[in-house]
């Protein structure tokens, strides 16, 4: 049983003020992106919660109130513990603390390591910044998911936090609108827009593909396929690698891909399907297949297998690596062989 702070008492008679003085909890809440079950918790638990109440007992949020709130919001999106958080939203208000008290005074915990605690997703066993991400996701809360998906990234690189933060997370949200009747849809889309958009931002420049001398790495979803996010992954972890590689994206006909193959050269092919049915064998047979150059010179690329929907067939000749970092092994030793 985890241990929390106990709740301050009260006073005993709140003052009372006129029922349209401050903002409801269902307004406040709604403003954050907050339920406000969380916010009368946090009244009750943690003393985070306004002054004042109706003549009737409801509660009204002043601005001072929702300044509070808002930077409690902000603590638990980084990953720090609600208990915590409250500690330290409350010692700001109290004013800064005397020498001796300030260097006694526990600083909140920086948010790191790995908790079982989910909040309102069921990550399990996950790095303690995917609470503050799904917390952030949860809210619709952008700008914090920017922030934070920009600082994994810095902290782990693109492979790290796409394997230990993004993938956990974007599963979790996934788990919960499977199993909510269609909720969440509009977390999951707004959590999945910003990862792509930190993935690309992290990119550098595309490097120069002196074709058909010096291949490139190409990277296309199955025809049908529409889910773009794991080759995105891989397309940033390449180009920090310096890498040339080209993303076609999403559903990319056969006669494209064919075309785009014998026009780049390419010393890698990776085809991405998310479900099975769209895992065609013969298409990997026939990537593999195509042949460029001269006569007596002729050469094609090798083939890698991406996602789940390879996992009942795998065409001989071709590799399916195990995740993002054994891809970008394998395709940094081809480009090297090159």
């Amino acid at each position: 049983m985890t241990a929390v702070d106990p709740a301050p008492q009260p006073s005993p008679t709140p003052p009372a003020v006129p029922g349209d003085a401050g903002l409801t909890t269902g307004v406040l809440a709604r403003r954050l992106g907050v339920s406000p079950m969380t916010l009368r918790s946090w009244d009750r638990r943690y003393g985070i919660g306004p002054i004042a109440r109706t003549e009737g007992g409801h509660r009204r949020w002043t601005a001072t109130d929702v300044a509070a709130v808002e930077e409690m919001c902000r603590l638990t999106a980084t990953g720090v513990p609600p208990a915590d958080a409250a500690r330290a939203v409350r010692t700001a208000a109290a004013g800064p603390p005397a020498a001796a008290d300030a260097a006694a005074a526990p600083a909140p915990p920086p948010p790191a390591g790995r908790s079982r605690a989910a909040g309102a997703l069921p990550l399990g066993d996950v790095r303690q910044e995917c609470r503050g991400l799904a917390r952030a996701a949860v809210r619709l809360d952008a700008p914090a998911l920017e922030k934070q998906l920009t600082a994994a990234v810095e902290r782990h690189g693109v492979v790290g936090a796409w394997q230990e933060v993004m993938v956990p997370t974007l599963h979790a949200v996934g788990r919960r609108w499977a199993s909510s009747g269609d909720r969440y849809v509009e977390v999951e889309h707004l959590l999945a827009w910003h990862v792509s958009t930190v993935l690309r931002r992290s990119a550098p420049p595309a490097a120069p593909v002196a074709a058909p001398a010096v291949g490139c790495v190409l990277l296309a979803c199955v025809p049908g396929e529409q889910h773009t996010l794991p080759l995105e992954a891989l397309h940033a972890a390449l180009a920090r690698e310096g890498l040339p590689v080209r993303m076609l994206g999403a559903a990319v006909p056969v006669e494209a891909l064919d075309a785009a193959v014998r026009r780049l050269g390419p010393v890698a092919v990776v085809l991405w399907a998310q479900e099975s049915a769209r895992a065609v064998p013969a298409l990997a047979r026939h990537v593999a297949a195509l042949r460029w150059g001269m006569k007596g010179t002729r050469r094609g690329p090798a083939v890698l297998l991406g996602g789940p929907g390879w996992s009942r067939s795998r065409p001989a000749g071709v590799l399916r690596p195990a995740g993002l970092a054994q891809a970008v092994e394998a395709l940094r030793s081809l480009c090297a062989a090159e």
